[in-house]
């Protein structure tokens, strides 16, 4: 794979109805509507051809333009509510830009702010070394998974630990990573004879710091975001 065999399309997914935090894609967030920074640091990238919005809200898509995305259309009521899944929206993109010639599609979802430009290259860079098909953001968990477990109706502790963990400490446990949604980087033709975003190979994690992983799902992450945020401009 070669870069400049490469054309790059950012998509960024952002419908108006948010049960937790409504309005949260345009919210005040350091001074800019939280869309803008995802679509700034899109348009840095050395990589990305175009950076495109798919909303469903004619607000979302004007503020959007004014920060230099570009919104071709406005997403059909079928796809504007909860049960809506990520698929659902690349599909429908992918529908509406058949006739374009992208190689490769870039979900970047606005709800991760602090995520960088360097993430979005590093992350193509990463493809282009192991000739990958798709590279999964992710980053480390806050604490060991063997820590977890679910719990029977009475609350019993009892079977909680697995035996292999008893008497560990944390730091001799292995790593552990989640996916931290921030990037989804897939080639376009596997994703279309897959059909799914998660289930593409070969592909490859592409590790982010935690300070930087952050997904805004509520106000309290809202607030926390904010904090973060400023003590890095």
């Amino acid at each position: 794979m070669k870069k400049e065999d490469l054309k790059i399309v950012a998509l960024i997914p952002a419908r108006s109805g948010s049960k937790r935090l409504p309005g949260k894609n345009i919210k005040d967030f350091c001074g800019k509507p939280l869309i803008a920074w995802t679509i700034e640091a899109a348009l840095k990238s050395k990589y990305i051809d175009s950076v495109v919005v798919s909303t469903d809200c004619s607000k979302i898509a004007e503020i959007s333009k004014q920060y230099g995305a570009e919104v071709p259309f406005l997403r059909p009521e079928s796809l504007s509510d909860d049960k809506t899944t990520t698929v659902d929206v690349v599909k429908n993109f992918l529908d509406f830009s058949e006739s374009k010639t992208y190689t490769h599609l870039i979900l970047l979802q606005p709800t991760s702010p602090l995520r960088e430009t360097a993430d979005i290259d590093n992350s193509v860079e990463l493809m282009i070394k192991n000739d990958a098909n798709a590279i999964y953001s992710v980053c480390e968990v806050d604490h060991p998974p063997e820590w977890s477990n679910s719990l029977p109706d009475d609350q019993s502790f009892d079977n909680f630990l697995r035996p292999e963990v008893l008497n560990k400490r944390s730091q001799d446990l292995p790593k552990s990573y989640r996916l931290n949604g921030a990037i989804y980087l897939v080639s376009i033709h596997v994703f279309k004879n897959v059909g799914t975003l998660h289930s593409i190979r070969p592909s490859f994690a592409y590790i982010m710091d935690k300070k930087n992983s952050i997904d805004i799902d509520d106000e309290q992450d809202f607030v926390i975001a904010e904090i973060m945020m400023k003590s890095f401009l």
